[in-house]
């Protein structure tokens, strides 16, 4: 008999710490109406090393984060494995990250592949932060790094 309320117990609070976990997770990630990326297809950038806007009719959610895609082939490789394909530090601005440990919202066409990971910019007329970024990258990455771990754990 206890071990039939051990797995109820277990039923019942599993998918709510899981809930929980992605609802945290989520309130750390820069989201527009819900959004990652502003909507922009995440494996794009990998496979055409570009920006590209997804669909709304092609969408995932990963651990409470919502990405859309610009064809089924590209959500299908994000399912397959979503931390590949995800921007790093919540989607924040890489360069903010590292130099002052701040969430600073990107422009989604403003990026750069490093080591296989994406890493998104904050750009306007008159402050493009990836040229900032790719001056001091060396030192810059690790800071952004260790300031990132401190929003997401």
């Amino acid at each position: 008999m206890k071990t039939k309320h051990f797995l109820l117990v277990i039923l019942v609070v599993a998918p709510l710490f899981v809930y929980s976990q992605a609802l945290q997770r989520s309130k750390q990630f820069n989201l527009e109406n819900g959004l990652a990326i502003q909507g922009y297809d995440p494996v794009v950038y990998f496979t055409q090393n570009k920006a590209v806007e997804g669909n709304k009719q092609l969408t995932t959610v990963f651990e409470g984060v919502t990405y859309r895609f610009s064809s089924a082939a590209n959500k299908e490789l994000f399912v397959k494995d979503p931390k590949k394909y995800e921007p790093q530090y919540g989607g924040w601005c890489a360069y903010a990250m590292g130099a002052t440990g701040e969430k600073v919202e990107v422009d989604p066409e403003t990026f750069k592949i490093l080591n296989g990971k994406l890493y998104l910019f904050y750009h306007s007329w008159t402050n493009n932060t990836l040229s900032k970024w790719n001056k001091d990258e060396a030192n810059l990455k690790p800071k952004a790094d260790k300031n990132w771990m401190q929003f997401s754990h």
